[in-house]
């Protein structure tokens, strides 16, 4: 369990205008004329609504004239019904015209928001192994989550809240400077300056604050969430009370982050609301002036004041808006950036194809010739590697950990690619062919089997997507796992939990052979396919792994020598080198470092079995 990211180690935050400038292809997308044309009627019904919603109290206050004048008892005949029914139908139109605009965008919103989080779910999957291994899983989905949500966020509150609200602000002011004089109108954009810039200076210092206080939250979840992880680790040490005192000071440096967040929202709306009263004061007394002068009749007076209340509104939740928008441009940016990455393994343009599967050609040759290889420039890990293995040839590839045993595996699976030399498949340097149809013929059963969380089925089907029930069954029985799964109530509908925690070892292990049998390739590798499993389930996987590698081309990755003694040659790896290559039983008649790595297996071997005898054991 990793904990999360730190805003330092997000990265620096790029230029909102560079951010936005990536959104744009999305949001004008070539070849795409429908999505075109509901951007363009959007932003036509955005400005009618707002021309609607800016006549609404003009008419209001020409209906309030038009009572003042005809006078109290003058009777319903008098009033001027059309201005009342005209600001009726003004209110309709404003509310018709942005619930309009609302649902003509919709589908262009949630389009890029879909096509933003599939383009970079892909490119996660196109990325090298390196980038994965130096990455959190974790926080690599949580930014893509963040990024397709932030795009939504954009679009919704930055396209029709914000840019909106500064048309309404500029044509007000222009309205006002029209009907008044410039007086009002240097009032009114004082205060909506004001307004705006005090909004944005007291929002970015909560940001702050607010970072804080969602940093020590996450903090505070992580500690509970790898506590609970680690239940069992917990009860062996008897630390409850210890994971219950790490738990509170998060939470309680959570409680005191989270008050001043209210104080400061508190100062926040405090502060809006004063420039409100200061402009609505002076704009009265300056109106009431004009009125008691003759220069403004009564339904003026009411105008004013309703643009600015009007104007006020949507002004009263730019600090949440902007907030809201500053986050959402950072998260935005961090899926970006992920999108920007490079992989290190990529396809020439003019790649070739490769028969995947053994009932499409034989199995394939395998040759290293003068490999080299270093993850970092400053450590190389293989030394000037050479061997071969034939078409249906066995080798293993012996040694201790940090030899550079599974290293070759990874080349092979070209997941990086050789420092120098190479590594040639069927004639071919590995880097000539497409990387899926290299990987298509490439069949692993890994030490470590991580299932999905699905049904056994699903699991065995993932080898052949596509794959009948029959096909499925014939794989699970020459991995010996059929009889146990239909033993199971739900059968091959059987859950295996979250990385098949719901299987032994040697099930999943099992699960994994089936798996590898049913996508039938021409090359194997076992990469320390037993070494965590007991020796009586180590003997029964072996005769499993007989079965699929039959025929194979096989590259069998061991710890325990005694599974690779019949291999047609065994590479006994040190330091990044191939110290000693032969069979088993020359290796053993050269007395050299396998021979003694086998006595020392022997030897082992022999203590368990002693252990494990009637009166063996430690003395009582």
């Amino acid at each position: 369990m990793t904990p999360p990211l730190s805003q330092d180690q997000r990265g620096p935050e790029q230029p909102v205008l560079t951010t936005l400038r990536d959104l744009l292809p999305y949001l004008w997308p070539r070849n795409d004329p429908g999505t075109r044309w509901r951007v363009v009627g959007a932003c036509v019904l955005l400005i009618a609504a707002k021309v609607a919603t800016i006549c609404v109290p003009y008419l209001y206050s020409r209906v309030v004239d038009a009572l003042h004048v005809g006078g109290a008892g003058a009777g319903l005949a008098t009033i001027p019904m059309l201005l009342i029914l005209g600001y009726g139908l003004l209110r309709l139109m404003s509310a018709g015209l942005g619930e309009w605009r609302d649902a003509l965008f919709a589908p262009v919103r949630f389009r890029i928001s879909c096509v933003a989080a599939i383009r970079s779910f892909r490119h996660m999957h196109a990325l090298s192994l390196r980038f994965h291994l130096d990455r959190q899983s974790g926080g690599v989905t949580r930014a893509i989550a963040r990024g397709t949500e932030a795009i939504e966020t954009i679009l919704r509150v930055g396209v029709f809240n914000v840019v909106p609200t500064i048309i309404e602000a500029l044509m007000v002011i222009a309205v006002i400077w029209r009907l008044f004089d410039w007086r009002y109108a240097v009032i009114m954009l004082v205060a909506v300056a004001s307004y705006v810039g005090f909004t944005v200076m007291f929002t970015s210092w909560r940001i702050g604050i607010r970072r804080e206080m969602n940093d020590i939250n996450s903090e505070a979840s992580w500690k509970a969430l790898d506590s609970l992880l680690n239940y069992e680790t917990v009860k062996y040490f008897g630390n409850e009370e210890h994971e219950s005192r790490r738990y509170e000071e998060a939470q309680r440096r959570y409680e005191r982050a989270a008050v001043r967040t209210q104080v400061s929202l508190n100062g926040l709306n405090f502060g809006q609301a004063a420039i409100i009263a200061v402009t609505l004061a002076a704009v009265m007394l300056l109106a009431a002036d004009d009125v008691a002068g003759g220069r403004l009749t009564v339904g003026r007076f009411v105008l004013v004041n309703t643009y600015l209340m009007q104007l006020y509104l949507p002004l009263n939740f730019l600090g949440s808006i902007y907030s809201s928008l500053r986050t959402s441009l950072v998260d935005l940016e961090q899926m970006f950036r992920l999108t920007e990455e490079a992989p290190d393994v990529t396809d020439r343009p003019d790649a070739i194809g490769l028969p995947g599967r053994l009932d499409e050609a034989p199995a394939a040759a395998i040759r290293f010739e003068h490999v080299r290889f270093s993850y970092r420039p400053d450590r190389e890990i293989l030394h000037d590697v050479s061997f071969s293995v034939p078409a249906g040839g066995r080798v293993a590839i012996v040694g201790p950990t940090g030899a550079g045993k599974s290293t070759i595996s990874r080349l092979l699976f070209r997941f990086y690619d050789v420092t120098s030399g190479r590594v040639v498949v069927d004639g071919h340097d590995l880097r000539e062919y497409g990387q899926a149809a290299l990987r298509a013929a490439i069949g692993v059963v890994p030490q470590d089997t991580v299932l999905f969380n699905d049904t056994i089925g699903y699991n065995i089907a993932y080898g052949r997507l596509g794959a009948t029930q029959a096909e499925i069954e014939h794989a699970a029985r020459l991995a010996q796992i059929h009889d146990f799964i239909v033993s199971l109530p739900d059968g091959y509908r059987t859950k295996v939990g979250e990385r098949g925690l719901k299987l032994s070892g040697g099930e999943k292990q099992r699960v994994a052979i089936a798996r590898t049998i049913l996508k039938n390739p021409r090359i194997l590798i076992l990469d320390e396919a037993t070494s965590a499993l007991d020796t009586h389930t180590e003997q029964e996987i072996q005769a499993a792994l007989g079965t699929v590698s039959a025929e194979r081309t096989t590259v069998i990755i061991a710890h325990r020598l005694s599974t690779v003694v019949d291999a047609d040659e065994i590479l006994v790896m040190g330091d990044g080198v191939i110290k000693e290559r032969g069979t088993h039983r020359s290796l053993l008649a050269r007395g050299g470092l396998y021979a003694g790595m086998w006595a020392a297996q022997a030897e082992e071997r022999a203590d368990a079995v002693a252990e494990a005898a009637p009166g063996g054991g430690f003395p009582a």
